[in-house]
């Protein structure tokens, strides 16, 4: 039970209360929160969030001898409260299409700290890219194409046109799930090389501010040499098209998708320092080898940066067993935790009175909805719990309330964000009343 609590925000430790330890993070009783604001709750300690951009910024900087910057993948978690923070950091956002670039506009993100993702861009995406954004990674030649439209209805010469980045398809996958890679031959993001000399004339011929190269070979991976050969073969490429045009991008993204441990199995957990060592270490070692100049190097956590600062709170009702299985039924599930019916992701959790008590055999933790993969932990040692007793799970930071839903009519969790020992709800939990406000 100590290990699991390693999983935990840094912040977080166990007080006394009423004859009862009781788990608190960043200073706020967890108990306390789940009375105040309802379950299933979320809360974020910025601390730990804090503390992840310091590791990526002390690191980029003793490994990498060019300059370094950091793109936070919006996707992980996107609301103001976040959004804030991380311009506040002085980090870029990566937003997905126009809903997520309106949150930073509405969040007041300096317009060149956004960058634009998105495999298949529509029209509107595009629209509030051109307004909203300094930097739009292009995926294929049929969005350049409609960029380059675009561009002789906005003076290319003055800073309303945001930078092009190109995304490749570098043909090496990292080791994660497959719905989870994206840098294979056959994935739907990116170009081949072949067009991305294309794009680069492209860009080129109609005037577009080419600045940059993207690729990403997919999320929550664990070991860095992957990257090794794909870095390999987009500075091959990119020393061709010097060769070729004379050109060399401002910047270089090997994207994102560090992984972080989710499950006391998966500790220890290698650090953001060692995945950015391998990372710019090869980096160098190529530009070198191909006599090219060091770009800016961004980096695009986001898994990694907000993770372990998410704690989701469920009250447990019913505790029934069947023949195999003790099952403890939470007020929560698939609808605001999706990854372990969708990606087989393990969890852990403590309770959040007397955490640390003895376990009594395994437990599997399933939430109420009409699915039998509604399961968000399976076979975990777990104390004796009773109903009305509330659980806490670790590591849920990222991802978990962007792929939430309304299935079964369910009603998406409040979020509170602690910071110096104050709890500050910065999303209300839906209403019955939200889920038909689209009814027409």
């Amino acid at each position: 039970m100590e290990k699991r609590l390693q999983l935990f925000p840094k912040s977080t430790e166990i007080r006394r209360v009423d004859e009862v330890d009781q788990l608190a993070v960043a200073g706020c009783d967890l108990t306390q929160l789940a009375e105040e604001y309802g379950t299933p709750l979320y809360v974020y300690d910025q601390s730990s969030l804090d503390a992840a951009v310091d590791e990526y910024r002390s690191s980029l900087a003793a490994h990498y001898p060019g300059i370094a910057g950091i793109t936070y993948a919006g996707k992980a978690l996107m609301n103001l409260a976040a959004a804030r923070w991380a311009a506040g950091r002085g980090l870029w956002i990566d937003c997905t299409g126009a809903g997520e670039l309106y949150i930073a506009a509405r969040a007041g993100v300096p317009r060149e700290q956004i960058l634009v993702h998105g495999v298949n861009k529509s029209a509107t995406d595009l629209q509030a890219a051109l307004t909203t954004a300094g930097t739009i990674v292009v995926d294929n030649l049929w969005e350049l194409e409609h960029l380059a439209a675009l561009a002789g209805e906005v003076a290319k010469d003055t800073n309303d046109f945001p930078q092009i980045w190109l995304r490749l398809r570098p043909g090496v996958a990292v080791d994660t799930h497959a719905f989870r890679q994206t840098g294979q031959d056959d994935s739907k993001f990116g170009m081949g090389f072949a067009d991305a000399v294309q794009a680069v004339a492209l860009c080129h011929t109609n005037g577009l501010s080419l600045t940059g190269i993207h690729f990403h070979q997919g999320s929550h991976f664990h070991d860095p040499r992957p990257i090794g050969p794909a870095l390999e073969r987009v500075l091959d490429l990119l020393s061709k098209l010097r060769d070729a045009s004379g050109w060399t991008p401002a910047y270089l993204s090997p994207g994102g998708g560090w992984g972080v441990p989710y499950h006391e199995d998966d500790l220890p957990h290698p650090s953001i320092d060692e995945y950015v060592a391998f990372l710019a270490a090869k980096l160098v070692a190529g530009c070198a080898a191909n006599n090219l100049p060091l770009p800016i190097l961004h980096v695009e956590p986001g898994r990694s940066i907000v993770a372990v600062g998410g704690v989701s709170l469920y009250r447990v009702g019913a505790v029934k067993r069947t023949v195999n299985r003790r099952w403890l039924l939470l007020d929560g599930g698939m609808a605001d935790n999706i990854r372990p019916s969708l990606y087989g992701a393990r969890y852990s959790a403590l309770p959040v009175a007397n955490p640390l008590r003895p376990a009594l055999d395994a437990a599997w933790l399933g939430g109420p909805y009409c699915e039998s993969g509604d399961v968000l932990i399976e076979d975990l040692p777990m104390a004796e719990v009773q109903p009305g007793e509330l659980v806490a799970v670790p590591v849920s930071g990222a991802y978990h309330l962007m792929m939430s839903s309304n299935y079964n009519g369910a009603l998406r969790p409040a979020v509170v964000w602690l910071h110096g020992g104050t709890a500050r709800l910065v999303q209300r939990r839906e209403t019955v009343e939200d889920l038909i406000d689209r009814d027409v």
